[in-house]
């Protein structure tokens, strides 16, 4: 296996899997270091089409008792993507994980392109018209253990989108990341942005109020 415990554990200068999820959100979050953490697991495979810390988090991170964390399977993910077929270019998805289904779905957006696709054109066009600024990818996890896993999935292939971090059922949020490429670049990677918690962003989240009321706080 590629992204091993050993491997993964190397890369972020951990001696401790535990460590892990910590370590990672915070290099998420310092544009400088991101990007050179991206960089040395590119060097390790650039074959962006699953999610590389399926394994690793299911071995070392699920709360499987507490939580009811088990992941879905690749093959399983390839058939719900060709069930859900060509979208508009917007896609939301609760209890999101690490992004395994995510990546299916931008894997498929990238290869056809269905936003600029007008029937008639051949499969191969798509790698001279795919635009990461035409898709939109909402998601949503309640996990501590599980979002810096899922952002780093997201940025480092470039994605648009919003990372939520909320209880899906209740509609209470902890946080929110805004994943940014604003570029026509299909290899580029997504910028992070932590956003405030306001009545803005709940609106924009589709959220009922925020676990600790940061927003109300403020406004007093």
């Amino acid at each position: 296996m590629e992204f091993d415990v050993e491997t993964v554990n190397g890369i972020l200068g951990i001696d401790d899997s535990f460590k892990a999820p910590t370590k990672l959100m915070e290099l998420m979050l310092d544009d400088g270091k991101r990007v050179k953490i991206f960089k040395k697991f590119l060097e390790i495979s650039t074959d962006l089409s699953f999610d590389w810390f399926h394994q690793y988090f299911e071995d070392e991170q699920a709360q499987r008792k507490t939580k009811k964390q088990d992941f879905t399977p690749e093959s399983v993910a390839a058939v719900l993507q060709a069930l859900v077929g060509n979208s508009s270019g917007t896609y939301y998805e609760p209890a999101a994980g690490t992004g395994g289904l995510v990546i299916k779905r931008w894997q498929h957006d990238r290869l056809a392109d269905p936003v600029m696709d007008n029937g008639k054109r051949p499969k191969w066009m798509s790698i001279f018209t795919y635009d990461p600024r035409h898709y939109w990818y909402q998601v949503e996890e309640m996990s501590d253990r599980a979002l810096p896993f899922l952002l780093f999935n997201m940025s480092i292939r470039g994605m648009n989108g919003i990372a939520v971090q909320c209880d899906s059922l209740t509609r209470v949020g902890q946080s929110a990341y805004f994943i940014r490429n604003d570029s026509d670049d299909l290899m580029a990677f997504s910028e992070i942005h932590k956003l405030p918690q306001t009545d803005e962003v709940l609106k924009v989240c589709d959220l009922e109020s925020w676990k600790n009321d940061v927003s109300k706080k403020a406004r007093k």
